[in-house]
């Protein structure tokens, strides 16, 4: 908490004429105190949910990673806030200022529709409220308007917007409006959110794609109104160019029946020979084309050419549909009946894959060459035209229609081959297709083992290349990224979705941010590509200058007072590779705006990994900030755990780059996606900086000592917090256990990295030491010490300290997270971080359900009876013991039976500490239990009876 000097130092410059310049100079900000973290999950994670009703997603959908902007907003403010004498005041000021109040959450909901003026705030949980709110951002400036005078009587300032809030905190802070950097941009979502604040923004990325994406926030999201005018105009030009072209070539119109229609999607497939028979098959993973219009594919066989017809049916019976949802491919295997016999080959046999000497992967594929654009006759994989999706043309949106390929169909894709050969040399040259080499990596030797594809191009069919260069012929600076997305939704990596409900589509390459080769998929016609294009941005202006770089985050050169960096520690996504295939189409002739920016990956500079390589990477980095960085700045650092080793990690990168860690915080941040399933699944760490001062020295027994005070300190202070607030949040707690947990690992870090010198070591010079995979230093010992003391801090209410020491781990995490459980606790984040902090490794053996927003430990009832033996983690556990009664009181057996079996399965239990640490745990058992699992409770509180009654 603030101490009292320092609550007078803030108290003084809360006059009528505003904050002088530098008055918070040395005051501490609000994010080194205190931090809604239950809240900020709820609101971060129903801006994750919005998918592409957020701000920034329509510039660019390939881009996955990306943090929140309610969360960007919450740390840049709770970096200029300042932490006064009343804690409470300044979490409701905060709140108003994130729309997170009562008021504003009423405000919220009736812009939902969800409730009417005047009504009261519904008495749900802050996440139900949520759910039925507009996000802040949604309700623009206005939305903020009531707010002003409270934030002002508070803060002692007379802004009327946020450009004025921030302006006047940072020249009380640093002496004039901050400047804000983030030298790992991405996608822009950090220093957009910092520039529509109001602060001056210096943005960086090694990547030219990133810096791109960050250009077009500030540029066209954020830019004045004229930019999206520009941007709808140039399109509007751009496509009126290519339709006309693509209309003088025949490639894509026909007379049909009477009506003029025009190919909105034609679906290709992979054809191979089967080595077996001899005959060219299909590779159709399902012949199930559309199931909205119940089309499908029917293979008629052609003896005579020992090759397929493919007929197209529209309109069939539900159970010809079903049995079309199997094609000719069958987990990696290709299927074909001849004269009833059934012949099956692994696609690796037809690839010929092979495992060298040194341990990489190949296959015997013909590696295609740049002149290439489809395959050879003599390759192994052949294209094939199986169907095309027409669309009456016409003022409105016509009838669609599915139809198989005529020898019409077939003279125009000859026609887009003639045309793509004549120009083809030439179009390379001047940048208007790829000629860009695909380098080796962990996702680019996807696509050249599967498919003997050696140059991005390659990844493009005729028709793709033809209408995608015919775009990029016209580009400015503005179609850069609309371009980019239409790249991305019109490759032979494009999936098409054949769901049910009118949502067919050819989908992203980026769906699950990998180089997937297909065997079957969908390529855009004209219209349908450039409306890929043309889609609506959000509008939400920006107040503060934006300078935007291109280089690596050592070479950044400016001085600024705060830095929020999103660093790529253990990325699982290596953008450095995947965004090559963008880079290769854009590299040649950029735009003014983009030529001074180097249009290459530089995958050898680019910080990743979890290896020695990205630990000294991140320090070169991170020292650089720190050497730009004011003296009373502060830097933000976000990172998702997922290693055991990566808080050691983050001390060492710490220390070696002069800062100390004032604060850290867990944010949970995960949605289901197909990309967070199971283990993937993660929140956002946030660790606070600032500049370390002095070279204090310590030794290892004294930092234990510090150690345990300092976790003891901040989980009283916290749950004191949650006391104070219990009011203002509805009877729900600021902070659950999870985050205090998380309060081990953040004063492990705040009092190691405060000290220069420990046990005689410079540990700054400790930090950049080599380490081999998988070495436990004195850093990792002292972190596990601190968490474990955090731990015995978070007992549960109803179990004494000493029957907590003779639990084993798996005991622990099952009776913690039941009761966590019994408040509401659904996320798999806390279940991942307990069964850490008690070093349990198979924590899902206790788990009925493992998904992100809805897992759950087993009931009683729910295990098995091989839960009970030796390789069971709760083997021989009085908790075990405990739960197999439970089962068998809910089946209605004799209690003296239960009783029984109850002292065979407990070890020693006729002694007295055992019986009553059995009679404890059926009593806490029968308490938590009540609102999730009543019966389950009244037999635990049974089962206590009986034991305290039980006659020996």
């Amino acid at each position: 908490m603030s101490t009292t000097s320092e609550a007078s130092q803030v108290e003084s410059f809360a006059s009528d004429g505003g904050l002088a310049p530098h008055s918070l100079k040395d005051v501490p900000v609000l994010i080194e105190r205190l931090f809604p973290v239950q809240k900020m999950s709820v609101e971060s994670y129903k801006e994750q949910m919005a998918n592409v009703g957020k701000t920034l997603t329509a510039l660019g959908s390939y881009w996955k990673g990306r943090k929140p902007l309610i969360l960007n907003k919450a740390c840049i403010l709770g970096t200029l806030l300042p932490a006064t004498n009343d804690p409470v005041k300044d979490l409701e000021v905060f709140e108003l200022l994130m729309g997170m109040d009562n008021d504003g959450l009423m405000r919220r909901m009736c812009a939902k529709g969800s409730i009417k003026h005047g009504d009261p705030l519904p008495r749900n949980s802050y996440h139900e409220l949520v759910k039925k709110s507009k996000r802040p951002e949604e309700l623009g400036d206005a939305f903020f308007e009531p707010i002003w005078d409270r934030v002002n009587t508070h803060l002692g300032t007379t802004a009327s917007s946020f450009p004025d809030l921030i302006e006047q905190l940072g020249i009380a802070r640093f002496g004039r409006r901050p400047i804000v950097a983030d030298t790992f941009c991405g996608s822009g979502q950090i220093p957009f959110e910092a520039a529509r604040l109001g602060c001056d923004v210096i943005a960086s990325d090694l990547n030219p794609i990133a810096c791109m994406l960050t250009w077009g926030a500030m540029n066209i999201v954020g830019g004045p109104p004229e930019e999206r005018k520009r941007l709808a105009s140039e399109l509007k030009t751009l496509s009126q160019r290519v339709l006309a072209e693509v209309d003088r070539l025949g490639i894509e119109t026909a007379e049909l029946d009477g009506k003029l229609w025009r190919g909105k999607v034609y679906l290709y497939c992979v054809e191979t020979r089967c080595p077996s028979t001899g005959w060219m098959v299909p590779m159709l993973p399902t012949r199930v084309v559309s199931k909205t219009h119940s089309v499908i594919a029917e293979l008629v066989p052609d003896p005579d050419s020992q090759r397929y017809d493919i007929l197209i049916r529209q309109g069939v019976s539900a159970t010809e549909l079903k049995a079309a949802a199997h094609g000719t491919v069958v987990r990696d295997a290709l299927i074909h009946v001849v004269n009833g016999i059934e012949y099956r080959t692994q696609i690796k046999t037809l690839r010929g894959d092979f495992r060298s000497d040194e341990g990489s992967s190949g296959s015997q594929l013909r590696q295609w060459e740049n002149r290439d654009f489809k395959p050879r006759p003599e390759d192994v994989f052949q294209e094939r035209l199986y169907a095309i999706q027409w669309q009456e043309e016409g003022p409105n949106r016509g009838e669609l229609a599915y139809r198989g390929v005529t020898a019409a169909d077939l003279e125009r894709e000859e026609a887009v081959d003639r045309y793509l050969s004549e120009h083809f040399m030439n179009w390379q040259a001047v940048g208007w297709i790829p000629d860009m080499k695909i380098e080796a990596g962990y996702n680019t030797n996807q696509p050249i083992r599967e498919r003997g594809w050696t140059h991005w191009h390659h990844m493009f069919n005729p028709r793709q290349l033809l209408l995608l260069g015919l775009i990029r012929q016209c580009l400015s600076a503005v179609t850069f990224l609309p371009f980019a997305q239409a790249l991305q939704c019109n490759a032979r990596l494009s999936r098409w979705d054949n769901s049910a409900g009118g949502r067919e589509a050819v989908k992203g390459v980026f769906d699950n941010q990998a180089l997937n080769t297909l065997l079957n998929y969908g390529c855009r016609g004209s219209r349908y590509l450039l409306k890929e294009m043309d889609k609506t941005l959000k509008e939400s202006s920006i107040h503060g200058s934006a300078r935007i770089a291109c280089g690596p985050a050592e070479a950044h050169g400016h001085d600024c007072d705060l830095y929020v960096t999103d660093p790529p520690y253990g990325d699982a996504v290596k953008y450095e590779e995947i965004l090559e295939f963008f880079i290769a189409w854009l590299r040649k002739n950029p735009p003014p705006e983009f030529a001074e920016w180097v249009w290459d990956s530089r995958r050898a500079l680019a910080i990743h990994g979890e290896d020695e390589g990205f630990r000294q990477g991140m320090v070169a980095a991170y020292r650089n900030m720190t050497d730009h960085m004011s003296e009373n700045g502060l830097q933000i650092v976000m990172f998702t755990h997922q290693s055991t080793g990566i808080w050691a990690d983050m001390a060492n990168i710490v220390w070696a780059s002069d800062l100390q860690v004032t604060a850290a915080w867990y944010v949970a941040t995960e949605t289901d996606s197909a990309l967070r399933q199971g283990d993937n699944v993660k929140g956002t760490n946030i660790l606070v900086l600032r500049k370390r001062c002095g070279h204090s020295k310590t030794t290892r027994d004294d930092l234990a000592w510090e150690l345990e005070e300092e976790v003891k300190h901040q989980i009283q202070t916290l749950t004191g917090l949650n006391q104070q607030a219990l009011g203002l949040y509805r009877d729900e707690n600021l902070f659950e256990d999870a985050d205090l947990q998380m309060a081990g690992y953040a004063a492990a870090l705040r009092v190691l990295t405060q000290y220069a010198v420990i046990d005689g070591k410079q540990m700054s010079e400790e930090a950049c030491r080599p380490r081999a995979r998988g070495e436990k230093t004195a850093v990792d010992s002292l972190i596990d010490f601190a968490v474990e003391v955090a731990n015995r801090c978070l007992i549960p209410q109803g179990i004494t300290e000493s029957h907590w020491r003779e639990l084993e781990p798996i005991e622990r995490f099952y009776l913690k997270m039941l009761g966590m459980e019994a408040s509401g606790v659904s996320k798999l984040d806390n279940y991942q971080n307990f069964a850490k902090a008690f070093k349990v490794s198979d924590f899902r053996s206790v788990m009925q359900s493992a998904k992100a927003n809805s897992s759950r430990l087993k009931s009683a009832a729910e295990f098995k009876r091989n839960d009970m033996g030796e390789g069971s983690p709760l083997h021989n556990t009085p908790l075990r013991a405990i739960l197999y009664a439970m089962m068998e009181l809910g089946k209605d057996a004799d209690t003296d039976d239960v009783l029984a079996h109850l002292a065979m399965n407990v070890p020693n239990y006729y002694a007295q500490g055992t019986r009553d640490l059995i009679v404890a745990l059926c009593q806490y058992l029968g308490t938590v239990l009540e609102p999730i699992r009543p019966d389950e409770a009244s037999h635990a509180r049974v089962l206590a009876q009986s034991v305290r009654n039980q006659r020996l």
